[in-house]
């Protein structure tokens, strides 16, 4: 039998989830062993409070994943890979999710590949992706014989090295600095051949 939708929470008990998200992005980062009490108490709620919203740790994890995989949809729809111009809207897109991944990078670390809600997130911000590499490649900034699915894959492997790789030397971490040097190092190795 299916579940009633899910009522709104209100804004106070909004306040306290984001919290107790917040804390736990935080806290599992430096330590994949925090416990929901030591969360609570970052969070600054009771331990009653992180047991009546999660069922249990795994049920907080998954919620902090939906939750960044949610956030990273609408980062890269406010890009507009559909209509902004393919470099334009590949570089804004690439600045919001390096900033989403920095702020959660414990939970889309964690993402179950078969969970159904997260799985159909990532499908949509892959097929926006998609859409914008196909413009830029329509537009000559891509090769014309490169495979889009091995340019996507790529692009991806940039983002995740520039968010958990050594890559801020100069230590730059501000996410329009660093999508403009991950997007100049990307179309230097799929870009059109001379």
């Amino acid at each position: 039998m299916p579940q009633p939708p899910a009522r709104p929470l209100r804004a106070d008990a909004e306040r306290t989830v984001r919290a107790i998200l917040d804390a736990a992005e935080r806290l599992l980062s430096e330590n994949p062993n925090a416990t929901l009490e030591q969360i609570a108490e970052a969070a600054g709620v009771a331990r009653t409070t992180v047991h009546r919203r999660f069922a249990n740790r795994d049920d907080l994890v998954h919620t902090m994943a939906l939750n960044a995989w949610k956030r990273m949809a609408a980062a890269v729809e406010a890009a507009r890979p559909l209509s902004a111009p393919p470099m334009v809207a590949l570089h804004q897109a690439t600045a919001n999710v390096i900033q989403i991944k920095y702020g959660a990078s414990y939970a889309l670390d964690r993402v179950v590949e078969s969970d159904p809600a997260i799985a159909a997130i990532r499908a949509e911000v892959f097929a926006h992706c998609d859409a914008a590499l196909a413009r830029a490649q329509a537009e000559g900034f891509i090769d014309a014989a490169a495979d889009l699915l091995w340019v996507r894959r790529v692009y991806i492997a940039l983002i995740t090295e520039t968010v958990h790789g050594d890559t801020t030397m100069d230590g730059t971490t501000d996410p329009d600095a660093l999508a403009s040097r991950l997007i100049d190092t990307f179309l230097a190795g799929v870009g059109p051949r001379r």
